[in-house]
């Protein structure tokens, strides 16, 4: 056993060595000023600015009272949370509480609104390996959950991992590519990590010490204390920085489960309703994803913040691509013309001799083929006049130049049909909404199951859904408005369960 220990001693140092010296070079910062600095750092979120644009009616958090209380209820509050970490309480402890629920108070509501997306997903990895769920208050004390967080060390990402540790524990971390910001592959790797090091510690507190300063800082601790093995007993033996982690936790703990006690409520971020993750097998820049699928840049990054250069170098390996649920469709089945996008500018032009497994877009042959010209009307989408056409996507962006989805009215399509079947498309431009998706056998449903039957309520407006539009789209309409919000205002439980013509309530601005 003690073989065992001080191999995975002599293999976890080295990833610690450089990160332990700058630490204490560092510490002239206490661990409140370091917390402090990772609230800051929340405001730079793309999710967060962009929730800060739609919620304006958002209650100033300075005309609420800053509320504390005695030590005894601090005390008693947290001996009922149950932890396997032990929790005790201290001045050292009380004012790390008094930075999430006074000084910070604002940003510690960002971060509360972050955990709804973040939380579950760190908690779902943890039961995978068998950790404790409440260790997802790391994430808490690491970078205030801000996936894009750099220490001044280079500790990165949500769980701030230095370059030879994240490499060590299977991320990879290269000039286009960072995992240590992609909160799944990190928390995978984050929780490996704590089970070895509760492998060789087997207390939490300590594990948690170990995490921040490296096992070697905490083994010296250990040695120069008597051989003790308790965080507390060993306090002044560790490094300045890591003396306030524990209490750190411990106050994260706390605000996390007192929030509401402290007349604190979460910023209600506007992140997608729903995502997926598809993989890339190919080498596609964000720019290329944005444009076609008329998503903002922006939120790209945010929801992939480990491509470091906007690249996602899929050709040599399979890489994950995150994208809002809605827009999961539309990849798949415009991948080719994304990837076709300005590719001679976005990259280096390949070999001409291409590969028979190619995936490329190969526009097909026309010769042969009855040109047919269809006139855009109001409610259109490419999508509609593929399907009536029945004709590829891909096909129908080739033959007209489009490379994104929007189309205006009055706008002309060339459709490219066999011979044999101009008569029966050719009919296709002159017909209703309803003829034509009843030639596809799909009905038009005017009245929709899901409407609002009281429209009389002055204090909400009544919004029709019509052809094209998502929930996002409505949203960005009014002031003040986010999706998560028509959603659940309307008992909506996915966002791409709306319908043409249905009423859907939005309330207004006060």
């Amino acid at each position: 056993m003690r073989a065992l220990w001080i191999s995975i001693i002599g293999f976890l140092i080295p990833a610690f060595s450089f990160a332990i010296n700058d630490t204490i070079i560092i510490k002239n910062e206490n661990s409140t000023q370091i917390i402090e600095a990772n609230l800051d750092s929340l405001t730079n979120l793309w999710y967060v600015k962009m929730s800060n644009v739609l919620n304006n009616s958002r209650i100033d958090p300075d005309s609420e009272p800053i509320t504390e209380f005695s030590d005894s209820i601090y005390r008693e509050r947290l001996e009922s949370i149950h932890s396997v970490v032990s929790l005790p309480y201290n001045s050292i402890v009380r004012n790390h509480i008094h930075v999430y629920t006074g000084k910070k108070r604002e940003n510690f509501e960002v971060m509360l609104g972050l955990k709804e997306y973040y939380f579950p997903m760190i908690e779902d990895i943890f039961d995978y390996y068998g950790l404790p769920a409440e260790l997802k208050y790391m994430a808490v004390i690491e970078s205030a959950l801000n996936p894009n967080a750099v220490s001044r060390v280079g500790a990165t990402g949500m769980w701030q991992f230095m370059y030879s540790t994240g490499r060590a524990y299977g991320l990879t971390i290269n000039s286009v590519v960072d995992e240590r910001r992609d909160p799944v592959k990190a928390t995978h790797a984050a929780a490996r990590y704590l089970k070895d090091l509760y492998g060789i510690y087997s207390d939490w507190g300590l594990v948690i010490a170990a995490y921040n300063c490296g096992p070697g800082n905490v083994n010296k601790a250990i040695r120069r204390s008597g051989n003790r093995k308790d965080y507390w007993e060993i306090y002044y033996r560790l490094p300045r920085e890591t003396r306030g982690y524990l209490p750190g936790y411990i106050a994260a703990t706390y605000a996390m489960n007192y929030y509401e006690e402290h007349n604190i409520r979460p910023f209600p971020v506007t992140f997608p309703v729903a995502t997926d993750t598809v993989m890339i097998n190919r080498d596609i820049h964000l720019d290329q994803i944005s444009k076609i699928l008329s998503v903002p840049v922006s939120e790209l990054k945010a929801l992939n913040p480990q491509y470091r250069a906007n690249i996602i170098p899929g050709k040599s390996k399979a890489m994950a691509l995150t994208l809002p649920m809605i827009y999961v469709g539309d990849f798949i089945e415009l991948q080719d013309s994304i990837a076709a996008f300005m590719a001679d500018i976005y990259f280096k032009p390949e070999s001409k001799t291409a590969s028979p497994t190619s995936s490329t877009y190969i526009p097909p042959n026309i010769n042969g083929k009855e040109k047919l010209v269809y006139t855009v009307k109001e409610g259109d989408n490419l999508g509609y006049i593929a399907s009536w056409y029945n004709v590829g996507l891909s096909d129908l962006r080739y033959w007209n130049n489009i490379y994104r989805n929007t189309i205006r009215i009055g706008q002309k399509i060339n459709v490219f049909i066999d011979l044999s079947k101009k008569e029966y498309y050719s009919v296709v431009n002159n017909l209703s909404f309803e003829e034509k998706q009843g030639r596809i056998g799909k009905k038009v449903t005017t009245t929709p199951p899901t409407t609002v039957s009281d429209t009389s309520d002055q204090s909400y407006i009544y919004y029709t859904v019509r052809y094209g539009d998502t929930v996002w789209d409505i949203a960005k309409k009014y002031e003040g408005v986010t999706a998560t919000g028509i959603l659940s205002l309307n008992g909506i439980e996915q966002a791409n369960k709306i319908q043409v013509g249905q009423k859907l309530k939005i309330k207004k601005k006060s």
